[in-house]
């Protein structure tokens, strides 16, 4: 007689058997992981660290350096400019004592002032784009819960802003107030130039921000959570924070992402155009301006703040459809 095969029963789950797959995410770190898999996204968000970090270094490295974007060292220092002021060494004087060449006419280091000039550009973007934002959530929420004569209201001012030409208002009105708030025979403290360019782009920027998150809340607020929150007594403030706000983090974090950039390049552009910073206040536009009257003699000037404000302006618009992409999956092709 043959034997009997053994049968081996094969091994099954249980009900307490934990699944196989990994645990679910949380929708942050499926953004993250989506956002590190965009080759293109993390060379931006490297770039865009880069430039900051050298920003809020500049004194420290300009020290390490040995020297500053204000001294003239082409007058200083004989050898470094011709008769005609422009650099002696080829490609605008760089040389291992000056890494980016000097300055024509004045002589002054090009490193140090596009360092200071980086800092200072980035320093107004950055302070303008963080109180458009706030006030854009402000003024978009508020009119859009509480809806009635204030929606309306708000959406009209919103349309004569979005309608209105600031920049050209800016010039306009830029010798007007400046003659208002300084005495003819003072030069103009710089720090009431950034007060005001800050002011005036904060004033006309907040008005998209504010229209994207006034659509975004009338939607919200006929959601069922929102009316459980109203059945269950709470108050508007807790509705908005605890409500609505949660849901709104997403189109926030993606206009201030494609706003920054948008107000280095106008700040910029008022520089040039010469009713923002001036010399010898380090500046991205001042830089570009003073190369724009020299590029014919020395195009190598020019060059670094172009070239450097181009990369920037570049690198953050990629780093924001990277964010927006991986904060929203859907827009992606």
């Amino acid at each position: 007689m043959g034997t009997t095969p053994t049968l081996t029963a094969a091994p099954f789950e249980t009900a307490s058997t934990p699944p196989r797959t990994g645990a679910t995410s949380s929708p942050g770190r499926i953004a993250w992981r989506r956002f590190r898999r965009d080759r293109a996204g993390t060379v931006s968000a490297y770039i865009v660290l880069l430039f900051f970090a050298a920003a809020i270094a500049a004194p420290l490295i300009a020290k390490v350096y040995g020297k500053d974007p204000y001294t003239t060292y082409g007058q200083n220092q004989p050898g470094l400019l011709n008769q005609f002021g422009f650099p002696v060494a080829p490609n605008g004087g760089v040389s291992g004592d000056f890494w980016f060449g000097v300055e024509p006419q004045l002589g002054r280091d090009v490193f140090t002032l596009l360092l200071y000039g980086i800092r200072n550009s980035l320093l107004i973007a950055t302070v303008t784009t963080l109180l458009v934002t706030a006030l854009g959530i402000v003024v978009g929420v508020t009119a859009g819960y509480l809806g009635g004569r204030i929606d309306s209201l708000v959406g009209r001012i919103v349309d004569i802003l979005l309608a209105f030409p600031s920049t050209l208002f800016f010039i306009a009105m830029w010798p007007v107030m400046i003659s208002i708030l300084v005495p003819p025979d003072e030069n103009t403290p710089t720090w009431l130039t950034v007060v005001s360019l800050i002011s005036v782009m904060t004033a006309f920027g907040w008005a998209p921000i504010a229209r994207l998150l006034r659509g975004e809340v009338l939607a919200l607020r006929e959601r069922e959570f929102v009316e459980a929150a109203k059945v269950t007594g709470a108050s508007p403030a807790r509705i908005v924070f605890r409500e609505l706000l949660p849901n709104l983090w997403t189109p926030v974090l993606i206009q201030a992402t494609l706003a920054l950039p948008m107000y280095v390049t106008t700040e910029a552009a008022l520089a040039f155009l010469g009713v923002g910073l001036s010399d010898p206040t380090p500046d991205w536009g001042v830089m570009i301006q003073r190369g724009a009257q020299v590029y014919q003699s020395d195009i190598t000037y020019m060059l670094f703040p172009g070239l450097s404000m181009v990369v920037f302006v570049i690198a953050f618009n990629l780093l924001g459809d990277s964010v927006r992409d991986a904060l929203d999956p859907k827009t992606r092709r």
